[in-house]
């Protein structure tokens, strides 16, 4: 669930009292081989006295009328329904006999009105949460942690999780994030769209930090102009410049066409960095449907591919299975052959806020543009001139991505300072030496993080030129 909604849910169990309180939670469902997750997509908080009275058997329950209008809701929207109440106590929570009781006469039923979705509980300590999820099959399922996503990161499981000892040779960077941290990092699962000169830096980040997992997606090829910012590159990845002075026109583009792959080389490095990590590459366009769905069951997204295409993508697959993404890069513009501007880039965003589309940053104009011409395969350059690349250089984006990785960081360690925002968009200006916080605007009607989209998951399809949901698997680790 997003930060603003457990906020919402947690001020309403926990207000101060010491007492009991009820709620719905309406869900999107999301499914994937690392199981079924539930995308909290509206807390329903049930009114004291009103829809939460006292029991029968137990000590307070949700009204029929309340668990009623609920459960139609969901059915109507395809939702999972989850009621939520509260115990006492801190970091431990179960649900009692008298909860479990309740569960078996009412849940059976609330199923066959679901007519498919799961409907289950959620029972809350202060910083622990435990669930009774059932499924269409038959089958009950206790609830593995649920993740509060912003800044920080929050996963709260229904007892303490034992952490083994850091590998030692993470013992620098455990010392600022502890074994927790280190752990957290060893689990995640992150994505790299786009691997050219900001997405190879935090690539080659992500390994030597630990991470467990790393998918990287780039459908192209090493060129000259890309040796000097890639991260690992060689010559040798590079044919055509083992060619001889008076080779043919032919020869050296046949030969470019056996350029080395940029996934490949970012894995090189990845893997020398971390022989732990795990490195899927993905040496296709992420606007594949399969290649889409890879993303759908990330931890996180880094953003380092400039097509507004992409951007859309990666912006839909944030809020619609609330899954943050850092959008980075740099630029530098010029006018009248000089420079006119340089800055760094990274925008953090969160699920429900910071959305890239309200701010203007995927333009329709270059949609439309990329969708009906060769631009799309061109997504690295800045400027009008279809044969000139843009100017660029490795400091700008190591700047980048290093911001880019380091909020990430705080964000899944709990370094971030107290009341914080969701998000953090930040620029730096080399030559002023300035750096810019930005605070996103969230439109309530976008169509990317507004309600037509917001934490349905697998329910609406990402891409609209396919007619069903995209399928979640995996591609084959190379």
């Amino acid at each position: 669930m997003t930060e603003k909604h457990w906020q919402e849910l947690h001020t309403h169990l926990f207000p101060g009292d010491g007492d009991e309180h009820g709620a719905v939670l309406r869900c999107g469902i999301a499914t994937s081989s690392r199981g079924i997750r539930l995308l909290v997509r509206a807390v329903v908080p049930a009114v004291d006295g009103t829809d939460y009275i006292p029991g029968d058997r137990g000590y307070r329950k949700l009204t029929a009328a309340f668990a009623a209008e609920n459960i139609d809701a969901c059915a109507e929207e395809g939702l999972a329904y989850l009621a939520v109440h509260n115990h006492g106590g801190t970091n431990r929570v179960g649900f009692s006999g008298t909860d479990m009781a309740s569960h078996e006469r009412g849940y059976p039923a609330l199923l066959g009105i679901n007519n498919g979705p799961p409907v289950g509980a959620l029972v809350f300590a202060t910083d622990a949460v435990a669930g009774d999820i059932w499924t269409a099959d038959g089958r009950r399922h206790e609830l593995t942690h649920l993740r509060v996503v912003g800044r920080p990161q929050q996963d709260l499981t229904a007892e303490p999780t034992p952490i083994a000892v850091a590998d030692p040779a993470y013992d620098r960077q455990a010392r600022i994030f502890g074994d927790r941290g280190q752990a957290i990092l060893a689990a995640s699962r992150v994505a790299v769209v786009g691997v050219g000169g900001a997405g190879s830096l935090v690539s080659e980040y992500l390994a030597r930090l630990g991470v467990g997992e790393i998918i990287l997606i780039d459908p192209d090829r090493l060129d000259t102009s890309n040796v000097p910012r890639v991260v690992g590159a060689r010559r040798r990845d590079l044919p055509a410049t083992l060619l001889p002075a008076w080779a043919p026109r032919w020869a050296v583009a046949v030969a470019a066409r056996w350029s080395t792959l940029k996934v490949r080389i970012a894995a090189r490095v990845a893997r020398e960095a971390s022989p732990a990590s795990r490195i899927t590459t993905i040496p296709r366009s992420v606007l594949e449907a399969d290649v889409a769905a890879a993303l759908t069951d990330c931890d996180h997204i880094f953003l380092a591919a400039d097509s507004a295409l992409a951007r859309r993508l990666v912006n839909s697959v944030t809020h619609q299975y609330l899954i943050p993404n850092t959008q980075i890069g740099s630029k530098v513009s010029t006018s009248n052959g000089r420079v006119s501007d340089i800055f760094s880039v990274s925008r953090m965003s969160s699920p429900g806020s910071g959305c890239l589309r309200c701010n203007g940053l995927i333009p329709a104009s270059r949609l439309t543009e990329e969708a009906t011409s060769e631009i799309q395969r061109r997504r690295q350059r800045y400027v009008d001139d279809a044969d000139v690349h843009a100017p660029s250089v490795i400091t700008l984006n190591a700047v980048a991505a290093s911001r880019a990785v380091d909020d990430w960081l705080m964000s899944i360690g709990g370094l971030t300072e107290p009341d914080v925002t969701p998000d953090h968009w930040v620029s730096y200006n080399p030559r002023t030496d300035e750096t810019v916080d930005f605070e996103p605007v969230t439109d309530p009607d976008c169509p990317h993080c507004g309600p037509s989209r917001f934490a349905l998951g697998d329910a609406v399809p990402l891409l609209a030129q396919h007619a069903t949901a995209p399928r979640n698997t995996r591609p084959a680790h190379r």
